[in-house]
């Protein structure tokens, strides 16, 4: 299962003229059932909400006055998420005549059109407030408090990452939490706007409109929806390659210091910034110093899986589990362990969102018994690193829906890896990658692989863009000015120069340089960067006047590499 909660808005979207009906009730009793949360997202008031609303307890939670109060039905419990109105704002409203005037623990709330006097108010008394509407109700809530930030507090405590949520809502103050949750959807009735950030719009109109989206989350839990992708790299022309961030495994092989942990760092920086959380099992101590993950186990101390389980209980943890205090001949049987423990947590919660298997040789080898050792079938989410992707068990290779050969010889991992499974080998040329670069390849798709140049992790880059900015790179690989006559010769090791000698040279050398495509193949080959190559490719057909297209081009350069001048 991927979406293991539904947050829904009341008013105009579960409700229609405040009132649920009893076939909606039925939908969201058979959507809890299947093991979901509900989370009701209101802007109403709960005294309100309680009394039009009884069967407040068929939610896990309720998140009430907007994003600023979080209710728990179960032991009827509640908590303000902000601070209340200050009662010189309050006083000031009634006194310019603002009515119906409504206070909620932290919410005001009145109607249009009294949101001129509501504005004019927050700003003669220098507050930090802000105006939230909802079709003709206009509410006030303290700065950065919304429904997203409400419903972000329900998660955390019911332990749910919002890669998990689908949400459903109608109005203008939905925005917040249905931008925050994986899946957005809008009723019939929604407003435009809604209706066109939403990943769908639903055929019926509120209470009808739930019930909809009911049906399809428990007939295939809404399969083949994605949002967010991974960033393998880019092809020549500079096409993104990607992978789904969801419903994927993939495969990383290539010979040792080929440049499968530059790839991995790239990954899982991905991963922190889409705030999935993954879980990497280190046989070797690789990932001791990677960023934001928690690290369990030494060469002294074995971890145990209980301890990883309870490390990745917070959604917001990612963990490497090092597993050098782990025999050789105990870690098979370790990870099995830790895989059934992981698919229970992932069972009651949908993580760790992603698995790192590094070494998977070590970890899954073909020669234990196939059953006791291999990513279960249907079990996505896996990435595994491996010299020898024979030596990987064939059930697990079977599993790979992207396979990554990197560094040199593309055209033997390829093939180890299809015939480790009985397929044909893709038609690879013979010749080696050079560093950064790889072939993604789909085995189940029959097509050839896609070559494509790796993203460099943050670290690298920084180190990358100095190098470039400021470094000095050796005589083939620097820019040279010639001329359309040949009759220079002027060095550019690295883009402070080549700006500086840009500036400097005629308009018909510049102009031979850049509009014959020289300019974009350097950044292309030589600076490693497809993106900025595109960019001053595509600039190169307008035909721009010299000075004009030495300006862009500098501006572009100057973006992507912050140490140029």
């Amino acid at each position: 299962m991927r979406f293991f909660a539904l947050a829904c808005d009341y008013d105009g979207t579960m409700a229609t003229d405040g009132r649920v009906t009893e076939s909606t009730l039925d939908a969201l009793r058979r959507l809890r059932e299947s093991g979901r949360k509900l989370i009701l997202v209101t802007g109403r008031l709960l005294p309100d909400l309680a009394a039009l609303f009884e069967p407040l307890d068929l939610f896990d939670r309720v998140v009430a006055e907007n994003g600023a109060v979080l209710y728990r039905p179960a032991g009827k419990e509640e908590r303000a998420l902000a601070e209340p109105m200050p009662a010189d704002f309050v006083s000031t409203l009634a006194a310019r005549g603002v009515a119906p005037l409504q206070l909620g623990r932290v919410i005001a709330a009145t109607m249009r059109p009294h949101e001129t006097t509501v504005l004019s108010t927050i700003r003669d008394l220098g507050l930090e407030l802000q105006v939230v509407f909802n079709r003709d109700a206009v509410m006030v809530l303290p700065s950065g408090v919304n429904k997203g930030t409400g419903l972000q507090a329900a998660l955390d405590e019911l332990g749910l990452s919002f890669h998990n949520v689908v949400g459903i809502g109608d109005a203008e103050n939905d925005h917040g939490f249905l931008d925050l949750c994986e899946c957005a959807v809008a009723v019939a009735n929604a407003l435009p706007a809604v209706g066109q950030r939403a990943a769908f719009v639903t055929e019926s109109e509120n209470g009808q409109g739930v019930s909809e989206l009911v049906s399809r989350m428990l007939e295939d839990d809404l399969a083949g929806f994605a949002r967010r992708a991974i960033l393998l790299g880019h092809g020549p022309d500079g096409t993104p390659v990607t992978v789904a961030g969801h419903g994927e495994n993939v495969l990383v092989a290539g010979p040792s210091g080929s440049g499968k942990s530059t790839f991995a760092s790239a990954f899982l920086e991905q991963l922190r910034e889409r705030s999935y959380q993954f879980c990497i099992l280190d046989p070797e101590g690789d990932f001791q110093t990677t960023t934001a993950v928690t690290t369990i186990g030494d060469a002294e101390r074995a971890p145990t899986v209980r301890e990883v389980i309870q490390l990745l209980e917070p959604p917001a943890q990612n963990v490497a589990v090092n597993l050098l205090g782990v025999g050789l001949q105990d870690r098979p049987s370790f990870f099995a362990q830790i895989l059934t423990a992981m698919l229970e947590l992932r069972t009651r919660t949908g993580r760790p969102h992603w698995l790192i298997i590094d070494e998977a040789h070590h970890l899954l080898p073909r020669e234990r018994a196939e059953a006791e050792l291999a990513v279960p079938h249907g079990l996505k989410g896996v990435l595994m690193i491996t010299v020898h992707p024979e030596h990987v068990s064939s059930e697990t290779l079977g599993s790979v829906d992207v396979a990554v050969a990197i560094g040199k010889t593309p055209r033997q991992t390829l093939t180890s890896f299809a015939a480790a499974q009985n397929l044909s080998a893709p038609e690879v040329e013979p010749e080696d990658l050079p560093t950064g670069e790889g072939l993604a390849w789909r085995p189940a798709s029959g097509g050839n692989p896609l070559r494509f140049h790796g993203v460099i992790p943050r670290e690298e880059r920084r180190r990358h863009r100095r190098k470039y900015a400021e470094g000095e790179l050796p005589p083939d690989r620097s820019f040279y000015f010639r001329g359309p006559q040949g009759a220079l010769n002027l060095r550019a090791q690295n883009l402070k120069l080549f700006l500086q000698v840009a500036d400097g040279v005629d308009q018909a050398t510049w102009r031979h340089h850049f509009e014959s495509g020289d300019v974009s193949r350097w950044l292309r080959d030589a600076i490693k960067d497809p993106e900025l190559a595109e960019q001053v490719a595509t600039l190169a057909t307008q035909r721009l006047p010299a000075d004009d297209s030495r300006r862009q081009v500098r501006a572009l350069i100057e973006a992507r590499y912050t140490e140029a001048p």
